[in-house]
């Protein structure tokens, strides 16, 4: 990882070096350390450590960028000068705004030295997932999965004085138990290593998949799901497909029209916020603005946009700090998201089913009509029925083609949200969800 002092240095040289009118820089560094495993056996233990610089040149309407992982002074001068020459050929830009000055930012804490690779190594890692493979032989099952821990940091600076820097670090932990005609699966992603228990992950992983061991067939249609978080996730994080204003403007978002108006239940609360505990993310975006708290959806109603600096003068706001930077062709991206949840737990929401199925996780969720929001996916890792407030038994997997708005508008209850896969997501309780198919598995 580059510290901020080791940041600050490469692009203060990177300003000096640069005679464009204007310059923009980006500072990246990663440590990562991975732990991986398979049919009951380590298979590998890596450890990367990377950065990477980006240039962009101003020269009047025209912006070129360029990238390194060089970060001695010959690798800074040739990048200065790549993205001065491709600035050179790029056509204008009417549209390219000058670079903002200093601004100030809202700092997190994000960072644990006990996450990091140099703290939690190879020894520390397979010893945790040792103890999860023994579980899993002694119940004839074949474990898989990977414990991850990393440091990353990003500095971002322009020739106006702009200059801001973030570290942090994460740890993840996710396993799979598989048997002949049968899988489970468990995962917890954290700020700290200390966050995450490995055996209980593994013995939640090794329960469903000796409980979805001879599923048993159910026809497709609309039924009411408990979902757990990973799946959750795997729906209402499509939602930032629609709430960038660029997609908005250019009538490319389910949102067109729709800003200020009900689309989600009264209980659905959303919003995007990297300084929540779950997150603690970067508090500067791609053009090195601040971020700002953003509510997409209050109480069911569609509420604010992300703002680039280009899309925000169009429309003369303020940009809410969410670019990705660079030429701004993107506009802005909500990150960090936050889905508000209720206080009932899966066990309450199991047992006020009359009849339901309970879903683990979904699979390759893809976008199917981007104007309606409908995503399609397929179940996996542990589908069950529900009935009279008991899990039952297990039921082969489903296909699903399902939109989000509507889902949104059917969630009966939830539970209070945690981290998976980059967003705070509940689980929950959902009228009338929509499997099209089932599966031989």
């Amino acid at each position: 990882m580059i510290n901020k002092t080791e940041a600050q240095r490469i692009l203060e040289r990177v300003m000096a070096l640069s005679a464009a009118d204007e310059t923009e820089a980006t500072l990246a560094g990663r440590d990562s350390a991975l732990t991986r495993f398979a049919e009951n056996v380590i298979h590998q233990n890596v450890e990367e450590h990377d950065a990477g610089l980006t240039v962009r040149a101003i020269l009047g309407q025209r912006i070129g960028a360029a990238s390194t992982n060089r970060l001695d002074e010959e690798g800074i001068q040739r990048v200065v000068r790549d993205a001065a020459e491709i600035a050179r050929f790029a056509p204008e830009d009417a549209e390219l705004l000058p670079r903002s000055g200093p601004q100030s930012y809202q700092e997190g804490e994000a960072y644990d030295p006990e996450t990091a690779p140099e703290a939690v190594g190879p020894a520390s890692r397979a010893d945790a997932v040792a103890e999860i493979i023994e579980e899993a032989k002694g119940s004839e099952l074949k474990a898989a999965g990977a414990f991850s821990n990393e440091e990353e940091s990003t500095a971002t600076a322009n020739s106006k004085g702009v200059f801001a820097y973030h570290r942090g670090t994460g740890a993840d932990f996710s396993v799979t138990a598989m048997a002949q005609d049968s899988s489970g699966w468990a995962d917890h992603e954290a700020r700290s290593v200390a966050q995450i228990d490995p055996q209980r992950l593994g013995r939640i992983a090794i329960e469903k998949a000796l409980a979805s061991q001879n599923p048993r067939a159910v026809e497709p249609g609309a039924y009411t799901v408990v979902l757990e978080p990973a799946a959750v996730e795997g729906i209402v994080s499509w939602l930032p497909l629609g709430f960038n204003a660029l997609e908005v403007d250019e009538g490319r978002s389910f949102l067109t029209g729709k800003i200020g108006t009900k689309i989600a239940g009264d209980n659905i609360t959303l919003y995007s916020d990297p300084y929540h505990p779950l997150h603690q993310g970067a508090p500067f975006d791609g053009e090195g603005m601040p971020k700002k708290r953003l509510t997409l959806i209050e109480r069911g109603v569609a509420k604010d946009l992300a703002y680039d600096r280009v899309t925000a003068k169009r429309k003369n706001v303020a940009p809410t700090g969410h670019s990705l930077g660079g030429r701004s062709a993107n506009g802005a991206w909500p990150s960090h998201l936050v889905l508000e949840g209720g206080d009932a737990s899966l066990e309450e929401m199991i047992r006020s089913t009359e009849r339901g199925i309970l879903v683990t996780r979904f699979w390759y969720e893809n976008i199917l009509d981007r104007m309606k929001l409908i995503v399609t996916g397929m179940t996996r890792d542990g589908l069950f029925w529900i009935e009279d407030g008991e899990v039952r038994y297990a039921i082969r997997n489903f296909r699903f083609n399902q939109s989000v708005p509507e889902f949104l508008n059917h969630v009966e209850m939830m539970s209070e949200p945690v981290l998976v896969a980059g967003m705070a997501a509940p689980a929950m309780k959902v009228e009338g969800f929509h499997f099209t198919s089932g599966t031989a598995f």
